[in-house]
């Protein structure tokens, strides 16, 4: 099958609503074929009333989740943990209305945790998240969906940093639900070779997000492109490759990002170049 190249509302506006339906029709009108809604508030998405619209433009949706201040499934309060998990089953129910698949993202920790802990300390809290998305993971296969763990660089978590951590999770939680994703702005800060981590990932990689190592349009980085190509034909990838990136009209999120200034004139020019980039990477050879 042909791959998807797709695009996030990130790019554009945070948070994302299901009144937000001008953007979707706009990221369709720019020529992708999917789009990725992060889940900042759930209670802001009626799955229901966007699942018509995403069908009208051809739109493949995928969901994200968002975890800020207060989504912690290591944290010592149970409670926390709690409110996490029911956080995580509003994403499962809105991916489920919309056909996503399952849910992905750095969901085992708060983003932002980077300490050095003792490794006793350490081990509790990957213990804590593996028993806890063994039951995300039991959740989202009620409902037909799998969850897609991102490892994310270490200025931003200290549990899940490359595609091997996020594959030895994968295995003590021990679920067929329970796969990987990855995102190569986070990989050419942790990977020593980015094409063995897509190799090694194989059929556990369910998702991919792209993003240059200085979060610029795609192809105008240092990001090993070439071969991050060649990987993912190789394991025979056949699933959707969404750009990431921020806005800068959002003072906060791009503040949570660190960007600092405007890449393009226009959030849809970084979309159009990103694109088309892509689909010139990845036009049969």
């Amino acid at each position: 099958m042909p791959l998807t190249f797709g695009a996030s509302t990130w790019l554009w506006t945070s948070p994302f609503r299901s009144s937000d339906a001008e953007l979707l029709k706009n990221i369709a009108a720019l020529g992708f074929k999917a789009v990725e809604l992060p889940i900042e508030d759930p209670a802001l998405v009626d799955a229901a009333a966007l699942r018509p619209i995403l069908n009208d433009l051809g739109l493949k949706a995928h969901v994200c989740g968002a975890f800020g201040p207060g989504r912690d499934l290591t944290h010592a309060d149970s409670a926390v943990r709690s409110s996490c998990r029911a956080y995580l089953n509003d994403c499962l129910d809105i991916a489920a209305t919309l056909d996503a698949g399952f849910v992905a993202g750095p969901m085992y920790s708060q983003v932002g945790k980077a300490r050095q802990l003792p490794a006793d300390e350490r081990q509790r809290e990957w213990d804590l998240a593996v028993s806890e998305l063994r039951h995300v993971s039991a959740a989202a296969a009620d409902r037909g969906l799998a969850i897609a763990l991102e490892p994310i660089n270490r200025f931003e978590t200290d549990l899940v940093n490359s595609t091997a951590d996020s594959l030895r999770m994968i295995r003590d939680i021990d679920h067929p639900a329970a796969k990987v994703m990855i995102d190569t702005f986070h990989m050419t800060i942790e990977e020593p070779d980015l094409a063995a981590a897509i190799r090694a990932a194989g059929k556990d990689l369910i998702h991919v997000q792209v993003s240059e190592n200085h979060r610029g349009v795609t192809g105008t980085g240092l990001t090993p492109w070439t071969s991050f190509r060649d990987a993912l034909r190789e394991i025979h990838y056949d699933g959707s490759i969404v750009i990431e990136s921020f806005t800068p009209d959002n003072r906060d999120l791009a503040a949570a990002v660190c960007i600092w200034k405007r890449f393009t004139a226009t959030q849809d020019e970084f979309a159009s170049r990103g694109l088309a980039f892509l689909q010139q990477l990845f036009s049969p050879p």
